[in-house]
């Protein structure tokens, strides 16, 4: 099939393999019916959708590209504190170095959740680790939004965001912090794997100025940064002039994706995001030909 320069494509999406409602079948039958000329599954330290959905074969009309999203510690001119995210496209999923971090990290998510679970057993809040491991599912991976179900069901939050409000986001009563990997590691092992790595949404990552993210990002090229996400949900039309005039700056592949996570974010729709997105098919294009 030939696809047109026009054709949307979304290269930001998660799957049940982490915090997503849909799995990596259903990611890709809902791509291919929303006629998207191309995706990439991106979870949360996370490439299990990735190996499925390629088990499970890629229809030939829809262009793939191995992804994962990974949670590190932010670079030292970072002025804040948290996570930022590092996406690779195009890894290699056999490759040694990766899957031993990516499992370290996972095994970092896991030993959170009953710390969550005891803070909010504290506060009142009756709940168990098994109600939050059913509600993520066999092959998912259990974590905060999985709580925030669980939360929502017992009446104890109306939503997910006032779930987080409430109890699990930042300096909340149930917050505990997570293990990360450095920016620079996280980026290495990118590269390493045959993948490309590049800084998602710049828009969240709560910076004040212009400049600052300029310096994040020439910190981060150094370290071998190869992309921005520069088209993304929650950025306005001036903040998607002002990233690509920095990736063209830095001479970094462009990227985009609407952050999809199925019922999680239901204002959240693959390929549009919250109704007018559109991911240019040539940015699918850069990356398999970088």
């Amino acid at each position: 099939m030939v696809f047109k320069p026009s054709t949307a494509i979304d290269l930001h999406l998660h799957s049940t393999a982490s915090d997503g409602t849909l799995s990596p079948a259903n990611l890709i039958a809902m791509a291919v019916g929303l006629g998207l000329g191309a995706i990439a599954i991106t979870d949360h330290d996370s490439i299990a959708g990735c190996r499925e959905a390629l088990l499970d074969g890629i229809p030939d009309e829809l262009g793939f590209l191995t992804g994962v999203e990974i949670s590190a510690e932010p670079p030292p001119s970072y002025p804040g504190s948290g996570s930022i995210h590092i996406l690779g496209y195009g890894i290699r999923l056999d490759d040694p170095e990766l899957n031993r971090t990516l499992e370290r990290l996972q095994d970092a998510r896991r030993d959170r959740n009953p710390q969550i679970i005891t803070r909010l057993n504290q506060i009142g809040l009756a709940l168990t680790l098994r109600e939050v491991e059913q509600e993520a599912g066999e092959d998912g991976q259990p974590g905060r939004p999985h709580i925030a179900k669980v939360l929502i069901k017992k009446g104890y939050a109306a939503d997910i965001n006032d779930a987080f409000d409430r109890y699990l986001g930042h300096g909340r009563p149930a917050y505990v912090d997570k293990f990360r990997i450095e920016s620079a590691d996280a980026i290495r092992l990118i590269n390493a794997a045959g993948g490309t790595p590049v800084l998602a949404h710049p828009c969240l990552l709560e910076l004040e100025t212009d400049d600052q993210l300029d310096e994040i990002v020439r910190e981060m090229v150094s370290m071998g940064l190869k992309g921005l996400e520069v088209y993304f949900t929650d950025h306005t039309p001036e903040q998607t002039r002002r990233y690509a005039e920095l990736a063209t700056r830095h001479e970094l592949l462009m990227t985009g994706g609407t952050d999809f996570h199925g019922d999680t974010h239901p204002g959240t729709r693959m390929g549009v995001g919250k109704g007018d997105l559109i991911v240019p098919y040539a940015l699918y294009e850069g990356l398999i030909g970088c």
